[in-house]
């Protein structure tokens, strides 16, 4: 198939190589000419404009979009509904909110424009191991799209089947064990990104507490014979190989503690990209509790304050109240 890829930073332009690697023609678009130019060079069709891109797209149009959510989706998304036509298909492969799905797709539909949004996982790493996708939009569409998916997804891989699926009928069975599903309509497949996202910030934050517990096991403040000066590298690595909380997140922590025990290059201070908080909002709306979640987001938010108002005030109540030793400001910069 012939398609576009608005977006070529590296996960719109990794997925662009892998579809061409797949036998698909891709028109690049991009607000960088180098990045452009880079995907041409490797066989894509350059593009100099929105125009330009458009006039390049086969018939009915498909376009798939890897910009950042919020504005700059919103943006790219109008300017495309403005130069399609009944029949094309606008793709949002990005980190969009649901409910902005579900409003485009209705906006478009009276222009006769088909709108999917992808909730795409794999990170820099899916040119090699494929994408997992989960997908909102109309089943015809979405079905008409499927030599993309299949093309970006892992495929089947040496996973072991999960007992029970072999006796499936193919048709039941669809395509969850090839790496990417069709979710339900407008909205379904971000939807399940972005819990899929709040479930990735409790797990990371799991292993980061844990792993905190090794580094301060040489605390002062433990009795001598309770002390450990443990290997935080080789730990990573043994719970790889046949542990229960094995992952491709522990994989990714192993080489990172490999390539610096003490993680110095960094300081702490975590982002969020919008996902784990519009997970909670939905768990509100739902009436869902959702304590590590919750609690592994607003850990993200700590990480980017010196100690807080409150934080005075806990110490303050403390020594008031029991005349507990809090550490003072004076001696802490001392």
């Amino acid at each position: 198939m012939r398609l576009g890829m608005v977006g070529l930073g590296k996960m719109g332009a990794n997925m662009a190589l892998r579809l061409m690697r797949g036998g698909h023609e891709v028109v690049g678009s991009d607000l960088s000419a180098d990045n452009v130019a880079h995907l041409a060079s490797e066989g894509a069709v350059a593009s100099t404009s929105l125009d330009d891109f458009v006039s390049k797209l086969g018939k009915p149009r498909v376009a798939w979009l890897m910009v950042p959510a919020g504005d700059p989706t919103e943006q790219t998304v109008q300017a495309l509904a403005q130069r399609f036509q009944a029949g094309d298909i606008l793709i949002d492969g990005g980190n969009s909110y649901f409910k902005d799905d579900i409003r485009r797709a209705k906006q478009l539909r009276g222009k006769g424009i088909h709108y999917v949004d992808v909730g795409t996982s794999g990170g820099v790493w899916g040119i090699d191991r494929g994408y997992c996708m989960m997908i909102g939009g109309p089943k015809e569409v979405v079905q008409q799209l499927d030599p993309i998916f299949k093309t970006l997804a892992p495929g089947r891989g040496d996973i072991p089947r999960t007992p029970g699926r072999e006796k499936m009928p193919p048709k039941a069975a669809g395509t969850s064990e090839d790496g990417y599903i069709h979710c339900g309509p407008n909205g379904a497949g971000h939807f399940v990104k972005m819990v899929h996202n709040g479930i990735e910030y409790g797990l990371m934050q799991a292993y980061a507490e844990g792993f905190d517990i090794f580094e301060n096991a040489t605390s002062k403040d433990l009795p001598e014979d309770q002390r450990y000066d443990l290997n935080l590298p080789d730990i990573a690595e043994v719970w790889r190989r046949g542990s229960v909380v094995s992952s491709w997140l522990l994989d990714l922590t192993a080489m990172a503690l490999l390539e610096n025990p003490t993680l110095s290059e960094y300081t702490g201070y975590v982002q969020d990209s919008g996902e784990g908080r519009w997970t909670i909002e939905a768990a509100i709306a739902e009436a869902v509790p959702v304590d590590v979640l919750s609690a592994a987001l607003f850990v993200r938010f700590r990480s980017r304050q010196e100690h807080t108002f409150a934080e005075k005030m806990l110490s303050a109540m403390r020594q008031k109240f029991g005349g507990h030793i809090e550490l003072s400001a004076t001696k802490k910069t001392a």
